[in-house]
């Protein structure tokens, strides 16, 4: 495992209709995509071991900064500095439209295994496959506001903090001290260091950070409305709509806030071919704490997709 002082380097940036987005390559231009997507409060790094694996299999990788981390931009002032999952779900397949990619694998974790699942499921002929940590993510804003058990709850305290203006004010002075105290909850076993911690949260740094996470939590309890951009997508995403290309998820069995389970609880979410599997000793971030089996799952989704399509040209 690579240490705190590997980075991703050079960067590159893409224009989208609503961002400039900082992403990192490797692999061959020519390759399969596959797009790796970090969650919150992290950043590209949870993908510094991962991404080489897949480059040295002929893949294309590819790692975006989400909105409102890193050097990622919005293109204009105005544009609402939403964090809906609407709108992560929508700058995946824009980023995938100003890259020239017609389909991609999706792989992720948190919001990024949220924006993947949206976008598997909201435009699925462009993607591939999906890996997601934790199952289905499309959020049932319904029912978000019903209360889960005390242990649960004690770990999402930042969904409370962040409706409040303390919490607000909170989130901009301590940016990276509660990244830390989330990484501690969310992931017991994982021993990362100062020096990992100090690395992502630069990514902290970006002038949008607080508004698109204060309003990602205050929209998916209801305390904020989504942005007009999106209101079709989260109309379609009310549903909860079935995810139909090839998936693999994971949960980690040492994930602090979301105890691991078979597959059973989401199995309805997904109508094509999915398998799921348990990671031993793997908190939240998943793809930091156990790269090789993250990387694994891309490879085995993969070859669900080939079968897949196979079995769908036999058909025809």
């Amino acid at each position: 495992m690579k240490d705190a002082q590997t980075r991703f380097e050079p960067l590159h940036t893409v224009t989208t209709p609503v961002l400039e987005i900082a992403y990192a390559e490797l692999g061959p231009a020519d390759g399969p995509a596959v797009v790796l997507l970090h969650g919150y409060p992290y950043d590209i790094h949870s993908y510094i071991d991962v991404a080489p694996i897949l480059a040295g299999r002929g893949y294309r990788v590819l790692v975006p900064y989400l909105r409102g981390h890193g050097p990622t931009r919005f293109l204009s002032r105005t544009t609402p500095r939403s964090g809906e999952q609407a709108a992560l779900g929508r700058d995946v397949v824009e980023l995938l439209d100003a890259l020239d990619v017609p389909r991609a694998i999706l792989a992720g974790y948190d919001w990024g295994g949220r924006a993947a699942c949206v976008a598997a499921a909201l435009w699925p002929q462009r993607v591939e496959g999906l890996v997601s940590v934790n199952g289905y993510l499309i959020q049932d804003l319904a029912s978000a506001m019903m209360p889960l058990d005390a242990e649960l709850e004690a770990g999402f305290w930042y969904f409370f903090y962040f409706l409040t203006d303390r919490g607000f004010a909170g989130l901009d002075r301590h940016r990276r001290e509660i990244a830390e105290v989330i990484w501690r909850r969310n992931s017991p076993d994982w021993r990362f260091d100062e020096a990992m911690l100090d690395r992502a949260a630069e990514a902290f740094r970006n002038p949008d950070y607080v508004d698109v996470v204060i309003h990602s939590y205050r929209h998916r309890l209801g305390y904020a409305p989504g942005a007009d951009e999106y209101v079709a997508e989260q109309s379609a995403l009310a549903a909860l709509p079935p995810i139909r290309v090839p998936a693999v998820t994971l949960d980690g069995m040492a994930d602090g806030n979301f105890p691991a389970g078979d597959g059973s609880a989401s199995a309805s979410r997904f109508a094509g071919p999915r398998v799921h599997h348990q990671i031993p000793h793997a908190g939240h971030n998943l793809p930091q704490e156990a790269p090789f089996a993250f990387a694994q799952a891309v490879l085995e989704v993969a070859r669900l997709a080939e079968i897949e399509g196979a079995r769908r040209l036999a058909v025809s």
